[in-house]
């Protein structure tokens, strides 16, 4: 593992597992009596992830109009729009569908993610890489019963 691994390694893994309750807690939120609509879920539970991100960088002291200016506001601004449509379907499949099926479909932009990065963002590609890669979508169709 290299150095940079340790600075980014924890916060990946704490990803992991924050984001391994989303989708059950969404769907036992979004069916069933008193379901609250998916795209209700979505406002409420991205207004806590704004005031979480707010305080995260007034703790850290980032400041925030100073980054409005950047060249690279527009990528910023496009990952948003597509975050949006992700979490909107995300919530919708999983008011639809049950979490063993949906969270794997939807766990593939991991590896889309990663083709993009080999592609297009000049990272490198190893033979271990893309066996990793087929496992995962091996994984997800054996997963998924798709």
């Amino acid at each position: 593992m290299d150095a940079t691994a340790t600075t980014y390694l924890p916060y990946a893994l704490l990803a992991m597992g924050a984001y391994a309750l989303v989708s059950p807690l969404m769907r036992v939120a979004t069916t069933g009596p008193n379901a609250i609509p998916s795209d209700v879920a979505v406002v409420v539970s991205n207004t806590l992830l704004v005031a979480m991100a707010v305080g995260v960088i007034v703790y850290t002291e980032q400041g925030f109009t100073t980054h409005l200016a950047s060249p690279k506001l527009a990528h910023v601004l496009a990952a948003g729009v597509f975050l949006g449509i992700g979490i909107l379907a995300l919530y919708r499949s999983l008011s639809l569908g049950p979490v063993s099926v949906v969270t794997p479909i939807f766990a593939m932009f991991l590896v889309f993610s990663s083709v993009i990065g080999f592609l297009f963002l000049g990272e490198s590609f190893t033979a271990r890489k893309g066996l990793g890669i087929v496992f995962a979508a091996a994984a997800v169709y054996l997963v998924s019963g798709a």
